[in-house]
């Protein structure tokens, strides 16, 4: 399953916003990742290191991915919070 999202974060996903992202894709089962909508850079969502290391800024488009048993609702969860101008 995938989704693409324009982040609408202030802060894009930088430092307080991306360890909000990254705490809440470890709460699911599902393998997730997190690139740039054009699928360049997808990187494991759950890796604060490699998710600020994307660079993302506010208004960029980015490309979810999850595979796994609660697939549907780590990207609607994750969805919903890149969508909100704060975490």
């Amino acid at each position: 399953m995938e989704r693409i999202v324009t982040v609408e974060q202030e802060a894009g996903l930088h430092a307080r916003p991306a360890s909000a992202f990254v705490e809440a894709a470890g709460e699911f089962e599902s393998e997730i990742t997190v690139g740039r909508a054009n699928g360049d850079g997808a990187v494991d969502a759950g890796s604060m290191l490699a998710v600020t290391g994307l660079g993302i800024e506010r208004g960029d488009a980015v490309r979810l991915t999850a595979e796994g048993p609660d697939a549907d609702d780590a990207l609607d969860q994750l969805v919903a919070l890149l969508e909100r101008p704060e975490p």
